[in-house]
């Protein structure tokens, strides 16, 4: 009897490769979930998914965390947007008059009294700025998964980039975890931990 291991993967993470490295070697049966940031780390601690490909920073206690790499931040704004005629890059200072329609996990807001936005997804924030109303900051991978001919994305480079890590229960470090960490870290079929 095979076992299945769930791998949450946060929106804009692609597991593809892991997942195809991993059908490859291994016999038990991988499904792939999509997560939002948000409920990454309560669908891990209760049970809903063996691992996480998160989107950080999580609350550590109890987990394993190992780092994959880091993305920049990019602000999202209608094509008609004085973004828009930015290069390629702006900072926090070029965005204080604007409105941010999706708040930012660091808590970094434009110095400019903000609307009160309703909740929205990542794909929601970037429709409204389509629209022409105010600008979203997301990680480059989300901007890229929902792109819009109709908006520009430019780099913010005084914010840190974020972190995407495989992250799961410190009680589920077994053979078939740690096969799985092995894949996401690059090892290959021949190559022992």
């Amino acid at each position: 009897m095979s076992t299945t291991l769930r791998i949450g993967f946060v929106t804009g993470a692609t597991p593809d490769k892991w997942a195809r490295h991993w059908r490859d070697r291994r016999p038990e049966r991988l499904e792939l979930v999509p997560v939002s940031q948000e409920e990454q780390e309560t669908l891990l601690r209760s049970g809903a998914v063996d691992m996480v490909l998160a989107r950080l920073p999580v609350e550590r206690d109890g987990l394993h965390c190992v780092r994959l790499y880091d993305e920049l931040q990019v602000a999202v704004a209608s094509r008609d947007h004085v973004l828009a005629a930015a290069d390629e890059e702006v900072t926090t200072a070029d965005l204080d008059d604007e409105q941010l329609v999706l708040s930012h996990p660091s808590g970094w807001r434009p110095q400019a009294e903000q609307l009160d936005w309703p909740p929205m997804s990542p794909a929601e924030a970037i429709e409204t700025v389509a629209a022409g109303t105010g600008v979203a900051i997301v990680p480059m991978s989300v901007a890229r998964l929902f792109h819009r001919k109709d908006v520009v994305t430019r780099v913010v480079s005084d914010l840190e980039p974020t972190t995407v890590a495989l992250v799961w229960l410190i009680d589920r470090d077994d053979e078939v975890t740690q096969a799985f960490v092995g894949v996401a870290r690059g090892r290959t079929a021949n190559t022992s931990r």
